[in-house]
């Protein structure tokens, strides 16, 4: 009873509201089945009347009027009657007319049209007809009066804004008013609708609906519900109004009414919609959402959410209201309206709580919910110079909602110089000399940037937390070859940072434990400056083996790219360049600027176990860091590989055709060695490549592998100092050993039916470039673009089934102690299938191997009811254990006359 009375209460509300909320602020869809093809009533203007050879003037008919007919023509010129038989048309002034039999009366200024009933006694060739500007329209029999511009409709089928009108009694009034009876309005597209209002009488102008008796018809049986009389306003343009809000109940917040408010036409390219949702327990929800378009320059929409929520019963601590805010703005500018210029923003930003607080501004959108970040990014570009410089400033956000943690760059500004060749002008003709070939380049950074706590950001020392500094880099390079196939380039790349602070650190004596390390700031103008000197080789082989008793592999091809390349960077710890200072020890003394040297012999210096000073960079807290410590001279190695397999192809006919498998993809192992490092001057040697076997099946791998061994771990305590650390000790792996592996990385994706993915990414194509005059108005448009985000939103019944796979394994080790290891590997799996044409399942799962558990698991299923559809979502465990079911009107003109059941992840019971 209590879901009978819901389902009352819901319907007598939308018979009053759903017409009138068309024109207004659009709303968030849950999901969309891709529609069928509605056919339409044919638009007698697209025909060409030329090639019916229609004859205009002739038999005593008013000259006005054009005739045709393609079985016969009879003319009873006693009675000023005309008969038109077989595919018939006749077109007056703006009035158009196509119908299996066509009379004109001209005494009495009369067309009358209907079709006709053939032997089996089907009914066809019903009248099609146009007046004015309005859309096309079916009926059984039709009667127009040329001079009075009156007529009679019977049995009308016309599409009208979205909506379509069946059956009953029309007339045509010539002030543009139809008069009806008896008639049906209802989005869907069938003669015989499932749904609809039933209107008894009422008339129809151009900007509203005036009623009497109007009630509720399903699948053509009256429902007890209705009202004496309605009007129901009808623009031909958007409108500003208020926007009825939608009853419901929650289990933890009450009652409540949500998305009520006001939209309002600010002016020709700018609307705005105010919302609200107020729930019984004290809860509620602000939204103000605005969306502005400037044809060929602009366009963009801003939206702005405040919520206060309270949870629990009265009196307990959950009872306390949580402020939230939420800031979101999209902006994009069109190509052509400034060349050289561009400007973008992408704003998502607020309280970490507010989608899980507020439950998504109560959409229920899981994708919202379980989001763990939050970024923006506002960007303006200028091309100067003739396009020698590129210019591009930003401001960007990111936080973390787990952690509550936020960072801020405001701004982030890059000048980027094209490459440019000082000794080959733009007159220089013939082949480029050797030194022609030098290139030059040259590029700025520029941030002030900041990391805190959201409850930290806006607190009296906020702004002493932002961190700042420029960076330039100029790459010198002169690329040459020997020998022909040997290319050679060598390089210096020079890079200069400045800061505005510096620091300076002080480790006190801690008789019991480590030293504490104390950082004070230090304010001044300070710059580093370091440079790197390389040159590097590389080459191709081609190794290709053909096979003619290997039935259908034909062949193999190998192709190695060795790369090498020698570095030299000198040590910019030394003390001449300033850029380190050694770390000493000081007395422990709390007394500003009262710290004091343990010594002035230097036996305060901390040292490392070989007895050599421990350093720290003046610039270790600079936002582009600092000259980096020890002196390098390295060479650098590593090796491409690519093989593939030439198998016949089955789709050639002649016997004669291949194609190619590729078995191994990009499979690069790479390392260095340091000549001048004091031990470990071989690097870990990395992996990685990939693997794709067919257009469904692919892996992708990485690794490295570490030419030590762990001898021993032991506790170092460095000298004169309490400092411990714990530090492998190294020894080098025997030559008849393999070089240890230390990580490793293995992912594969796969999908049984690819199509699935080509049409899902297909529709949010369709969507993205959909105008109003595609068969959509602008609102429903709108919606859809918003829900293009989430391409699990589209529900396909074209395709049949679909399941995907992918998994993915992660191993460390980095010191090959069993404490040391971490192992991780996820399996993960969706799919849909459709049990009939008209019903479709779909699931997400997986299964987290390290948890031994089953990770976020969801269920869908929707169901086609042609003119309805019917979505019901499940999770059945986790966090966000929840269910909802719905069941809606698909047209956006009735978006309104639905039913809605949710269970909410938070609700208590």
């Amino acid at each position: 009873m209590k879901l009978l009375r819901y389902i009352i209460f819901i319907t007598f509300t939308l018979l009053l509201t759903s017409v009138s909320n068309k024109a207004l602020a659009t709303s968030t869809i849950s999901f969309q089945q891709v529609p069928k093809k509605i056919t339409k009533p044919v638009d007698t203007s697209k025909k060409d009347t030329s090639k019916v050879k229609m004859k205009k003037g002739v038999d005593g008919l008013d000259d006005k009027i054009e005739h045709f007919a393609n079985d016969s023509t009879h003319v009873d010129k006693k009675n000023g009657v005309v008969h038109f038989y077989g595919k018939a048309r006749v077109i007056y002034d703006t009035f158009e007319l196509d119908a299996e039999y066509i009379r004109y009366d001209s005494k009495n200024n009369i067309i009358f049209a209907r079709g006709i009933t053939n032997d089996k006694g089907k009914y066809y060739g019903r009248p099609i007809f146009k007046m004015g500007a309005d859309g096309t329209g079916i009926a059984d029999s039709i009667s127009y009066n040329t001079k009075t511009r009156k007529g009679n409709v019977d049995g009308i089928f016309k599409e009208q804004e979205g909506g379509f009108f069946t059956g009953g009694r029309t007339k045509v009034q010539p002030d543009n008013e139809f008069h009806v009876s008896n008639t049906t309005y209802s989005t869907c597209n069938l003669p015989e609708p499932h749904f609809g209002l039933h209107i008894t009488k009422g008339i129809a102008t151009e900007n509203h609906i005036i009623t009497g008796p109007v009630y509720f018809e399903f699948e053509r049986i009256p429902m007890p519900l209705g009202l004496p009389f309605a009007f129901f306003p009808k623009p031909n343009k958007k409108s500003s109004g208020f926007i009825l809000p939608t009853p419901g109940e929650d289990a933890t917040k009450g009652f409540s009414l949500t998305n009520g408010g006001y939209y309002v036409i600010l002016s020709d390219y700018w609307d705005a919609k105010v919302t609200g949702n107020i729930f019984t327990n004290g809860s509620y929800d602000l939204n103000l959402a605005t969306n502005y378009l400037k044809r060929y320059k602009y366009g963009g929409n801003l939206n702005l959410a405040y919520s206060s929520t309270r949870n629990g019963l009265e009196g307990t601590p959950e009872y306390k209201p949580q402020k939230n805010f939420h800031i979101g703005w999209t902006h994009s500018q069109n190509a052509n309206a400034r060349p050289g210029t561009t400007f973008s923003a992408s704003v998502n930003a607020g309280t970490s709580s507010y989608f899980s607080t507020t439950a998504a501004n109560a959409t229920y959108d899981i994708n919202q919910i379980a989001q763990n970040t939050l970024s923006s990014s506002i960007a303006y570009g200028k091309v100067f110079g003739d396009g020698l410089f590129n210019l591009t400033a930003a401001l960007s956000h990111s936080q973390e909602t787990q952690a509550k943690t936020i960072s801020l760059t405001l701004p982030q500004v890059s000048l980027n110089m094209s490459t440019l060749t000082p000794f080959y002008g733009k007159n220089s003709v013939g082949e480029q000399k050797w030194y022609q070939k030098l290139t030059v380049g040259y590029s700025l950074q520029a941030s002030n940037t900041v990391n805190t706590k959201e409850d930290m950001l806006f607190d009296k020392d906020g702004l002493k937390r932002f961190k700042n500094g420029f960076q330039h880099n100029i790459p010198i390079s002169l690329p040459f070859n020997l020998f022909k196939y040997l290319n050679f380039n060598t390089s210096v790349n020079y890079n200069e940072r400045w800061y505005f602070q510096t620091v300076k650190n002080f480790y006190l004596e801690n008789p019991t434990g480590s030293p504490t390390v104390v950082t004070d700031t230090v304010n001044g103008f300070k710059r580093a400056g370091e440079y790197t000197l390389s040159t590097g080789m590389s080459t191709k082989l081609y190794f290709r083996k053909r096979f003619a008793n290997m039935g259908k592999i034909k062949g193999f091809s190998h192709v190695m790219t060795p790369n090498f390349s020698f570095s030299y960077k000198p040590d910019f710890s030394s003390s001449n360049f300033g850029y380190y200072k050694n770390q000493e020890l000081y007395k422990n003394d709390l007394r500003p600027g009262k710290r004091e040297l343990i010594a002035t012999d230097g036996s305060q210096i901390i040292r490392d176990a070989k007895g050599k000073p421990l350093k720290y960079s003046i610039f270790e807290q600079g936002i582009y860091g600092g000259p980096s410590a020890g002196k390098q001279a390295s060479i650098g190695f590593s090796l491409d590989n690519n093989v593939e397999l030439k198998v016949a192809s089955a789709a050639d006919t002649t016997g004669t055709g291949e194609k190619k498998i590729p078995i191994i993809q990009g499979l690069t192992f790479s390392s260095s060695y340091n000549f001048v490092a004091d031990s470990m001057k071989l690097a870990p040697i990395s992996f990685g490549g990939r693997s794709q076997f067919t257009d469904k099946l692919g892996f992708n791998f990485s690794g490295s592998l570490s030419p030590y061994a762990v001898k021993n771990v032991g506790t170092v305590v460095n000298a004169g100092t309490a400092n411990q650390s714990v530090i492998p000790s190294y020894r080098e792996v025997d030559s008849y050993r393999l070089p240890r592996i230390t990580s490793i990385t293995f992912s594969t994706d796969f999908s049984f039916n690819p199509e699935a993915l080509k049409s899902r990414n297909k529709n949010v194509d369709a969507v993205k470039n959909q105008t109003p005059t595609a068969g959509r108005t602008q609102e429903e448009t709108d919606r859809l673009q918003a829900i293009s985000r989430d391409p699990n939103a589209f529900v396909d019944f074209n395709i049949p089934w679909n399941i995907a796979l992918s998994y993915s394994f992660n191993y460390s080790n980095p010191l090959g102690r069993k404490e040391t290891r971490t192992i991780s590997n996820t399996l993960n799996f969706n799919g849909d299938f459709n049990l009939t044409p008209k019903w479709k399942i779909q699931f997400n799962s997986g299964y987290d191997f390290k948890a031994k558990n089953i990770s976020y698991t969801s269920f869908a299923i929707y169901r086609d009811l042609h003119c309805w559809d019917l979505s019901a979502s499940w999770i059945p465990f986790g966090a966000y254990q929840s269910y909802s079911i719905d069941i809606k009107v698909k047209a956006s003109v009735l978006q309104d006359l639905k039913l809605s059941k949710r269970k909410g992840y938070y609700t208590k019971y």
